[in-house]
């Protein structure tokens, strides 16, 4: 590959909380002098950054006006060749629903050997901040990270056979991205699933502002509704969601 005279670096900022970053991840931001930030990291973790450098937000989120994919890469490349230190500040996980790998890929295309830093994701750290696992000896045996909002034109998921492969295998689902198509996969689930099977909807995850209802998946759309919840949530479904309750874990945090 050819040499690049600045540096490119995918770093996830994990799920909001400045103290889940780990140490490698808060280096490179403090060593950067430009950052991309997307919309779901906190300001709090953008301020580990070095006053001078320059922070540019290229927001992506679903339902909302984001910054074109082509034109954030364009950017970073562009940005490498000067010479910057380039930070590509992501929420969660580059490589979990957060574009890494295309990033990765365009970066390598053009001759530059982008490093990436993990973060903790969404789903994790928002079932860990309730007290309960995403995998249990009698509860859980697998997860499975799902996006709710595949890329256009790339088909649909069969929801129906990941309920049966869930069942079968005794699987946590944590959906990403599936606030607006809520109602559809519930009913899609619901082909191979039990109504009674115990699910979590959680927002903002380990924010101070996170809220969370713990419901059924026959009641999933019902209560994502009544309690007006909305993006950025993960959806978590399994068995796993019953330690919630048995730690007491109040139904529902409200809005102050």
């Amino acid at each position: 590959m050819t040499k690049a005279s600045g540096t490119c670096t995918l770093v996830g900022a994990g799920p909001g909380d400045p103290e889940l970053l780990t140490l490698k991840a808060l280096k490179a931001i403090q060593s950067a002098t430009v950052l991309f930030v997307d919309d779901l990291v906190s300001d709090a973790i953008v301020a580990y950054a070095p006053p001078t450098a320059r922070v540019v937000y290229v927001g992506k989120r679903g339902g909302c006006k984001s910054t074109p994919q082509a034109f954030i890469e364009r950017l970073m490349l562009q940005a490498v060749r000067e010479g910057e230190q380039v930070v590509r500040l992501k929420g969660g996980d580059p490589f979990i629903f957060g574009r890494g790998g295309e990033e990765l890929e365009h970066l390598r295309s053009a001759g530059i050997d982008a490093q990436v830093i993990n973060g903790i994701t969404a789903g994790l750290a928002g079932i860990t901040s309730l007290g309960a696992p995403l995998t249990h000896r009698d509860h859980a045996h697998g997860v499975i990270f799902l996006t709710g909002h595949a890329k256009p034109g790339r088909g649909t998921t069969d929801w129906r056979q990941i309920a049966a492969t869930a069942r079968d295998g005794k699987l946590t689902l944590v959906i990403y991205m599936g606030m607006r198509g809520a109602e559809h996969i519930q009913t899609e689930l619901l082909h191979a699933l039990p109504a009674t099977t115990p699910a979590v909807v959680i927002q903002h995850a380990s924010q101070p502002k996170q809220r969370h209802a713990v419901t059924t998946l026959g009641e999933l759309h019902a209560t994502i509704t009544r309690e007006q919840l909305a993006s950025p949530s993960v959806i978590i479904i399994g068995d796993v969601v019953q330690g919630i309750a048995a730690l007491g874990q109040q139904p529902l945090q409200r809005r102050a």
